[in-house]
């Protein structure tokens, strides 16, 4: 039997939009351990923050007792989803393609068991069974069930169809039968009964449904989660640089992090009930003790903890934690070039030569002019007698003090503060021909 009411425990979390039998949904998935999917088209080579909500519910699931599948789309992602798009996705070229499933198969292991004995997790390519099927079969066998009328009312659909600077192509109309068949392949193949998603998949989940009873004569469901978005309606998961990979060579720990450091005070429970394994109650408490205290941000930094742990692990989350304290002035050490790069990303930076490292080094008074944090030698040492003067947030308050090899964070720069917050990276680079300061 499975181990906890999971329908419950989503409502809680704010984890549901809308299901196909409200009811006795709950009832069904207490009765025995069930197959449910969700699906990840390979569009790119890392799924982002907006795939985190199906794949949150995917694990509960399995928590619960259930058997979740991963279905990669190997063959949908050579067509390209509708829903939501206001405008055709571009096709991939097929070795594209290829290298971002091998990407988000890796992934997907991160957060779902594929090992447990009683429920493992099933990770499956959907081109598999649907690159067997040749046009005019596919259209015997499939496309022959669904009315276009029918189709024609999905607002996946009918939203294009009604803008006046986008049309849709026949390509992506007949996304939906792919879909729909991936539900009746699965049902058959695996007992999956159970078909989750963003709200924006409905008509597609739907469509499966339609399918599988005129088929099989069976009854499938259908669950769908909210679309991540910001108290203003806006997509969460979006940053300067674009969207929130959770692949680390994309977005860093770092970024990672401080993305979730940075959330807003009213988005902080939603979140910690979206993305975290917290129980609920626990939440509930961090909530409060937030609301009674926003300026110590524990919500905020409860979830960065736990969400960067959950995508990076542990290395990760440490990495991400020390660089955090570097930003607030703590020591620089241990800090490999790209992680430097990374935090002071918006610092300015000046670039000399690594000659200047020769012999004795490079004056602290001279390296002050160099990163423009002194205008002159003059007010280079102001700044030094002071005891304002830092190097890798260390303070120095010689002046006759010196940078050297030693003093390279990753072998390449040196961060210079001048007061609180003024910051500057020194780069040292061969071949630069700037041998002045």
């Amino acid at each position: 039997m499975p181990d906890f009411d999971v329908i419950t425990d989503l409502r809680l979390r704010g984890l549901i939009h809308q299901t196909t039998d409200d009811a006795g949904l709950a009832s069904w998935l207490l009765h025995k351990p069930r197959t449910l999917y969700a699906g990840f088209d390979p569009t790119a080579d890392s799924l982002h923050v907006g795939h985190l909500m199906a794949l949150m519910i995917l694990r509960r699931f399995q928590k619960a007792g259930h058997r979740p599948i991963a279905l990669i789309g190997g063959a949908t992602g050579m067509i390209g989803d509708p829903s939501g798009k206001s405008e055709e996705r571009k096709l991939l070229a097929e070795e594209q393609l290829r290298h971002n499933v091998r990407c988000v198969e890796r992934q997907l292991r991160r957060f779902l068991d594929f090992e447990s004995p009683a429920n493992a997790a099933l990770l499956l390519n959907n081109y598999d069974w649907m690159g067997r099927f040749g046009y005019l079969e596919f259209l015997r066998e499939v496309g022959k069930h669904f009315p276009v009328n029918v189709m024609l009312t999905k607002d996946s659909v009918r939203q294009r169809l009604e803008r006046s600077d986008a049309g849709l192509s026949y390509t992506e109309f007949s996304y939906m039968l792919l879909q729909a068949y991936d539900f009746v392949h699965l049902f058959r193949e695996y007992d999956c009964e159970l078909q989750v998603g963003g709200s924006d998949q409905w008509g597609n989940i739907t469509a499966g449904i339609d399918l599988a009873r005129r088929l099989h004569g069976v009854q499938l469901h259908g669950l769908t989660c909210p679309l991540l978005t910001k108290s203003d309606g806006s997509k969460m998961g979006k940053t300067e640089s674009g969207a929130l990979w959770l692949d680390p060579a994309k977005t860093s720990p770092y970024r990672f992090y401080q993305y979730w450091i940075n959330v807003e005070d009213d988005l902080v429970e939603k979140c910690l009930k979206y993305f975290t394994d917290l129980p609920v109650e626990e939440i509930t408490g961090v909530a409060a003790r937030h609301r009674a205290a926003p300026e110590q941000r524990l919500g905020q930094r409860t979830l960065a903890t736990e969400l960067t742990k959950l995508v990076h692990g542990a290395e990760g989350l440490e990495a991400a934690e020390r660089a955090t304290e570097v930003l607030f002035g703590a020591p620089i050490e241990r800090i490999s070039a790209e992680e430097l790069n990374d935090i002071f990303a918006d610092v300015p930076s000046s670039t000399v030569a690594r000659g200047l490292l020769d012999g004795e080094g490079m004056s602290l008074i001279d390296a002050l002019c160099a990163a423009g944090l002194a205008q002159n030698k003059s007010e280079a040492r102001r700044v030094i007698q002071q005891g304002g003067a830092y190097v890798n947030n260390v303070r120095v308050g010689e002046l006759s003090a010196r940078i050297t090899g030693h003093h390279l964070v990753g072998g390449a720069a040196v961060v210079l503060r001048a007061g609180k917050k003024r910051y500057a990276l020194l780069r040292f680079e061969p071949g630069t021909g700037k041998s002045e300061p």
